[in-house]
């Protein structure tokens, strides 16, 4: 089975079109070989998946005759991303939210100015100098 193919069933990619593009980036080894779409998958590869930031690890166990459901992806492949991966995406999305909305546009005047009175703030060494 093709690898595009393989990884849309397993339902890693929601179209095969997206794990043909995946594969074309060079998201998608084999047995840590970068790999094309039409590569042939066989049972005990290693597949390493980049996706999301995340490089998921995966052991083919099987190949499925065609697209399977959620309940049964784990008879076809074993899932052997280490959680600190899952660990780092969480702490992304942490620092993220600092940072304004996504969708609210440029920052207003008030913002600036906002920001700027934060970055002009003086250290405490400074405002023990202006004292004496």
């Amino acid at each position: 089975m093709r690898i595009d193919k393989y990884l849309w069933s397993t339902r890693y990619f929601k179209t095969r079109n997206k794990a043909t593009t995946a594969c074309k980036k060079g998201q998608v080894k084999i047995n840590g070989q970068v790999c094309k779409p039409g590569r042939e998958v066989f049972p005990m590869d290693e597949i390493v998946l980049r996706k999301n930031q995340i490089d998921y690890k995966l052991t083919v166990l099987a190949t499925p005759e065609s697209r399977v459901g959620a309940k049964l992806v784990a008879i076809y492949r074993k899932d052997t991303t280490p959680k600190e991966a899952f660990q780092h995406n969480e702490l992304l999305q942490y620092s993220k939210d600092y940072y304004r909305k996504k969708g609210t546009g440029r920052p207003t005047k008030k913002d600036r100015r906002e920001i700027e009175d934060y970055l002009e703030t003086p250290t405490d060494e400074e405002e023990t100098d202006n004292k004496e």
